[in-house]
């Protein structure tokens, strides 16, 4: 177990290596003049050509690279070009929204996905079943920000549950003021994800209820539901921890999507206004910081994976 983790992290330096190269050299070849842009339309040519001296634009690419890469190992992720604010600390402040949001997506993706899943497949024959089924392939075909909108008119316009947009100026300082703010955002990107999830489930389970080790389960006096709750969920729970781990990667990149709808100060509307500003060191270092996240998931959900499958055990 201990080689085949150090064989794992191995690969996850090896891809956030590669990752790195790949946002930083992408983010250089975007048209336009970065020295130019900060110091806007009425900079001269000689002050243009002192702005690029001090942002370090004049040196060679693969110089820029590694002066970047040096500061990753120091934790620190360079300086906004406009602001002149440390990344690292900008990224910590937005994560205190961002990091939440996910963490209440995945919970209610959860909430709906699984039960749901299994309710769908033992009542595959009733109506109810069959609604579930037919709810859960509308649900995941729905865009986000519709599904998003649709709950903001439904909650906040219609019956003044929750807040429409925007999140407490005190943050969590207020802790009820800040987790009603995050509840439909949470809940649109939940029932989304939750919808795949509950799909994926549901033709696990159906392939569950086939195995001989459930039927013999059944044979020997179980009724098919307890045989599939007691010996077939064990064994789909291994093919859900993976999807979870792509479902995080689809959370994060949903947040962004949301946190424009919602106007969150989090990670991924930050990232949306310094693409526009063409603030490189802060883009540079947010789209790291996400890939490196999405990485580690990934990392991490193989390791749970060997840890309760003995058959991998055995098989290593």
């Amino acid at each position: 177990m201990i080689r085949y983790a150090l064989t794992r992290l191995g690969l996850l330096v090896l891809g956030l290596a590669v990752a790195s190269a790949l946002i930083f050299l992408s983010l250089r070849v975007l048209p336009g003049d970065v020295a130019q842009l900060v110091g806007g339309t009425q900079a001269s040519p000689e002050q243009v050509a002192a702005l690029r001296e001090r942002l370090g634009l004049n040196v060679p690419l693969w110089q820029q690279y590694l002066d970047w890469i040096g500061g990753l190992f120091r934790g620190d992720l360079g300086s906004s070009l406009l602001t002149g604010t440390p990344v690292m600390s900008e990224l910590l402040s937005k994560a205190q929204v961002t990091v939440p949001l996910a963490a209440m997506s995945l919970t209610v993706a959860l909430v709906v996905g699984i039960p749901l899943g299994v309710m769908s497949t033992l009542g595959r024959r009733s109506a109810g079943g069959t609604a579930i089924s037919v709810g859960a392939q509308a649900l995941a075909a729905v865009p986000v920000v519709w599904a998003g909108m649709m709950l903001v008119v439904v909650f906040a316009v219609w019956l003044g549950w929750l807040p429409p947009q925007g999140f407490p100026r005190a943050g969590w300082n207020d802790p009820a003021a800040a987790f009603r703010a995050l509840v439909l955002p949470a809940v649109t990107i939940g029932v989304v994800e939750g919808a795949m999830l509950l799909r994926f489930v549901r033709s696990a389970t159906l392939q569950a209820l086939g195995q001989d080790y459930v039927r013999t389960a059944a044979a020997k006096g179980l009724t098919r539901t307890r045989a599939l709750l007691r010996h077939g969920l064990p064994n789909v729970g291994l093919s859900i921890i993976t999807v979870l781990g792509l479902q995080i990667a689809g959370i994060i990149v949903g947040a962004v999507v949301i946190e424009q709808l919602f106007t969150l100060p989090g990670v991924g509307r930050m990232l949306v206004a310094d693409v526009a500003a063409r603030d490189l060191p802060k883009v540079q270092g947010e789209l790291l910081a996400l890939t490196g996240f999405v990485l580690i998931v990934g990392f991490v959900v193989d390791l749970v994976h060997r840890l309760i499958d003995p058959r991998q055990r055995e098989a290593s």
